[in-house]
């Protein structure tokens, strides 16, 4: 019952003063609001850049050939000099076979998807008559649409069978279909295009249409301008470029059986480097969008906290400042110290009614500044990012509001705790 009284004159105290109490609550508004935005900001940012990491293929491991590091050659007087320079041309016998591909999937049967090979052919332009449509003409397999989120708008997508049989079929954009087929996809689908790469031209048969998603790069190109990417398959592509046997890339698409993608880059890692331990020039890398997210997220969590730590010094200046209410509170109040005294309130009775004061000042003001932290939130939202509220910092700042009361309400209270009631009684 004593502790519900404390709260209802706490609250008969603070409606007393309602400016003071509000400008007193200030400091603890701004920090604990700015807290809160700042936290929110992070979540949804890191919520983002994992949403964009995971369409990108954030379970999929980028495997290369990368040149070996030079290392620097000492004499015997001494001298160091730099080893002679590595041979920086990537020839067929360095490049990773189809045999090693086969034999990387058997060995990893069941933790691998697919595999997603490419072959660039170049920049190219579709023409007939006066309608064109500029693309990246690139050669694909199977695996390029289980590593990669490509929305299908009519038609279907490279088979193994096209790969295997070299036609010449093509996947086109949208935008390609609205340059040369006024947008309707039912007289692209099965048309023959001609296309020109560095002036030679070849046809293909349309076979499926997907649709373009802008990578937010800024651009001056207008709709009709712009160049999106084109599929033809793999084979067709090394005919037309004439390349080596091989691949210096490729990308593994992991199963949901891999619960460590970064442990299982290591392995792929370890078993393809054992063709290249004879190599003198090249060497096996391994890469993962999970170490990225992880670094993006690391920055992110980095910054937000020592941004945190910044605003939170105005949630100290707030504290000074309940403190400094209390102490005038308190001399306000010495006569009715005295009286409850005099009556025979403890000193342990009236403690306990300052430092409730003061933390149900501190709550009210981190109740107001988790408000106002939504609200920052939502117009971070309204910015593009997803507000996303994490439900830890309100706690931590309800809590942590709870405790500054009862930090800086303390020593105001333990003095009004003893005062001495006689003299508190003669003060005027």
């Amino acid at each position: 019952m004593l502790i519900l009284e404390n709260i209802k004159m706490a609250f008969q105290s603070l409606m007393s003063n309602k400016m003071r109490s509000l400008l007193t609550m200030l400091g603890i508004i701004i920090g604990i609001g700015s807290v809160i935005a700042i936290m929110t900001v992070s979540s949804s940012l890191t919520t983002s850049i994992s949403s964009s990491f995971q369409k990108m293929g954030a379970n999929n491991v980028t495997v290369g050939i990368k040149q070996k590091s030079t290392e620097s050659e000492e004499r015997s007087d001494g001298m160091k000099f730099g080893a002679a320079s590595k041979n920086s041309t990537v020839d067929e016998e360095d490049r990773i076979t189809d045999a090693m591909i086969e034999e990387l999937k058997q060995q990893y049967s069941n933790e691998i998807d697919d595999i997603s090979l490419t072959e660039s052919v170049g920049s190219a332009t579709v023409k007939s008559g006066s309608d064109y449509a500029n693309i990246n003409l690139s050669g694909v397999n199977t695996g390029y649409f289980t590593a990669n989120d490509i929305s299908l708008v009519a038609g279907r997508n490279i088979k193994k069978e096209d790969v295997e049989g070299n036609k010449k079929v093509i996947m086109v954009s949208d935008k390609v279909v609205d340059n040369m087929f006024d947008g309707d996809t039912d007289s692209a689908l099965g048309s023959k295009i001609n296309v020109s790469v560095n002036g030679t031209y070849y046809y293909y048969y349309i076979v499926g249409v997907y649709q373009y998603e802008s990578d937010g790069t800024v651009s001056t190109d207008t709709d009709e301008d712009v160049t999106t990417s084109a599929y033809i398959p793999i084979t067709v592509a090394k005919e037309q470029t004439r390349s080596d046997e091989g691949y210096t890339q490729l990308v593994v698409v992991t199963s949901d059986k891999v619960s460590d993608v970064s442990k299982f880059a290591d392995r792929i890692n370890a078993f393809l480097s054992t063709y290249y331990v004879a190599n003198e020039d090249y060497e096996i890398s391994t890469t993962t969008m999970t170490s990225l997210t992880e670094s993006m997220n690391d920055m992110i969590n980095t910054v937000s906290i020592a941004v945190s730590f910044i605003a939170g010094i105005s949630i100290l200046v707030g504290g000074i400042g309940v403190m400094n209410i209390m102490l005038v509170s308190i001399t306000e109040r010495t006569r009715e110290i005295g009286t409850r005294k005099a009556l025979g309130a403890k000193n342990s009775s009236i403690r306990l009614q300052f430092i409730i004061e003061s933390v149900i000042l501190c709550l009210i003001g981190g109740i107001l500044g988790i408000v106002v932290g939504f609200v920052l939130g939502a117009i971070a939202a309204a910015l593009g990012y997803s507000a996303a509220v994490p439900v830890t910092a309100v706690i931590v700042a309800t809590i942590f509001s709870m405790v500054i009361g009862i930090f800086f309400g303390y020593y105001p209270a333990n003095k009004a705790a003893k005062l001495n009631p006689i003299e508190a009684l003669r003060y005027e």
